[in-house]
């Protein structure tokens, strides 16, 4: 691998001098897998009252060299310093106990539980009994949760289910438990890649108040604009090696992702190729669910790829997962193809080539435990297997194979469980696994949340590719330059309503948040 230039005058220094003593560095980080090297040698170093930025694609190595500072994984070979003291920790526990936190990028939320019973789980305050603490205190558990959901400024009940709340709040949930361990260092992996605006806002007031108290913060995300507003210092890693740390105002962004994918990323997005055509795909008509959405309207010509923008619970995943089959429809008529569809559930939608691809792909969109390959043909296992029902082993493998070179998926094998695999690896073996399926048209739902610009590039590719041999994309997005970048028209939710239909290229992120704001000037 080429090093950076380690020049004077480069800002990218392989050993940049401290002005304080680091509460926490790392030297010579290694860790293997099995087949894997997911780290080799790399290095790392966090001040108090810091916010330190740990950038790379995908399979860069970024989470696993978190999960070892937090106990998760042990290291293979290096040295893990805290406090000035060699440490290695055995478990999370340790970490936590030591003053270490970490919010995982994948939710660890107990459903079943409430929102207070999570935040302060296996901690629990206990009342005494007899000089003992026996019984827990419910209503200082209830108090203490409430707290720290008020610091966030979030509307979240301490009682709520975990179940019933959205992906966004089940974020700031685990926000609030990490900041009730009060620790001295918090690792944040992708802390706003399910928040509106506004809820990033309210984490950034946060971190700055930690900072100003001494925390050092570990910040890793994909989201490299919203970084100038917290980041101090910025660590790039590739490949599992070090690259190298600046300070986050001597360098841009430019070069951060240069560094990230080791070469110059001009263009965010690829060329378009896919050309929208007169002939409609699809048709929808007066679709309504009471208290969700109301009087949806729209069409989806063939060959162009439509945007569903909107603010959060403005209902534009709701919508796409009625037409699906997942959730039910009070009224209104979906024409596909031609045929006017009756959607009961999933099954008839995916029996008439209709696929969604949820935005929480680890638990709607994949079997984590099982193996790439299974995962790839788990829609349309009986294309795969004989008369009696049994799996054709060589033929199943062929599919996966196929799909793993078609969408290049970086995998060590077919047989790698798919919960080892990148965030982007991960929406690639979605893709192909409707794409086995046959589907004609797909909803991509937040498709690029929580992966990288070089993986985002990929996905942007397939998906023009998909509309451009006659496939129908319908793309949902909270990230307003994504749906300007990729899209021929957009539909703007506001409340359960289309407020408006735009053609991309002749509307801008301005008019479209007037629109998703309840601005009425003209319908659709």
């Amino acid at each position: 691998m080429n090093m950076p230039s380690q020049q004077a005058e480069s800002p990218w220094q392989a050993h940049a001098p401290l002005m304080r003593q680091p509460i926490l560095s790392l030297k010579g980080m290694t860790k293997q897998f099995p087949g894997v090297l997911a780290l080799s040698g790399v290095q790392f170093d966090l001040l108090p009252g810091e916010v330190h930025a740990v950038c790379g694609e995908n399979g860069a190595g970024k989470s696993t060299l978190m999960k070892i500072i937090s106990g998760v994984y042990q290291p293979s070979s290096g040295t893990l310093v805290y406090k000035g003291q060699p440490v290695e920790f055995a478990s999370p526990l340790q970490a936590e106990q030591a003053g270490i936190a970490i919010i995982h990028q994948e939710l660890n939320l107990v459903p079943h539980l409430s929102v207070a019973e999570n935040i302060f789980l296996a901690r629990e305050p206990r009342s005494r009994v007899l000089g003992l603490p026996v019984l827990v205190d419910r209503k200082r558990l209830r108090r203490e949760a409430k707290q720290h959901l008020d610091r966030l400024g979030v509307d979240i009940s301490p009682d709520a289910m975990v179940r019933t709340l959205s992906v966004a709040q089940c974020q700031m949930v685990e926000i609030a438990k990490a900041l009730s361990l009060k620790a001295e260092v918090l690792i944040m992996d992708e802390p706003t890649s399910s928040l509106t605006e506004q809820e990033t806002r309210l984490l950034f007031k946060v971190i700055h108040e930690l900072k100003a108290s001494g925390v050092g913060i570990v910040y890793i995300s994909h989201r490299l604009d919203e970084m100038a507003e917290i980041v101090d210092r910025v660590t790039v890693l590739r490949d599992g090696k070090y690259v190298g740390t600046s300070d986050f105002a001597a360098t841009t962004v430019d070069e951060i992702v240069s560094r990230m994918v080791g070469r110059s990323l001009d263009e965010k997005f690829p060329e378009r190729q896919s050309i929208p055509t007169e002939d409609v795909l699809l048709k929808v008509k007066g679709l309504n669910r009471a208290g969700v959405f109301s009087d949806i309207d729209f069409t989806l010509k063939r060959g162009e790829i439509l945007g569903f923008a909107g603010l959060m619970g403005a209902g534009r995943t709701e919508v796409a997962r009625a037409i699906f089959g997942a959730d039910p429809l009070d009224s209104g008529e979906i024409v596909f193809q031609g045929e006017r569809l009756a959607i009961h559930n999933p099954r008839d939608a995916i029996a008439h080539g209709i696929a969604y691809l949820s935005e929480d792909r680890k638990s709607q969109g994949l079997a984590l435990k099982m193996p790439v390959a299974a995962n790839m043909t788990l829609a349309n296992m009986q294309a795969v297997s004989n008369r009696f029902g049994l799996v054709d082993r060589k033929q199943h493998d062929a599919v996966a194979r196929h799909y793993v070179e078609k969408l290049n998926v970086r995998t060590p094998s077919i047989q790698q469980p798919v919960r080892l695999l990148s965030g982007g690896n991960q929406q690639k073996i979605i893709i192909g696994k409707w794409l086995f399926r046959q589907s004609k048209l797909l909803f991509f739902d937040e498709p690029t949340r929580g992966i990288d610009v070089g993986a985002k590039f990929a996905i942007y590719k397939i998906m023009d590719e998909l509309a451009a041999s006659g496939i129908g994309v319908v793309l949902i997005s909270s990230e307003l330059p994504e749906i300007l970048g990729m899209t021929d028209r957009v539909a703007v939710f506001h409340q359960g309503r289309i407020t408006a239909i735009l053609e991309t290229r002749k509307t801008n992120q301005e008019e479209i948040m007037r629109f998703a704001s309840g601005y009425q000037g003209h319908r659709p």
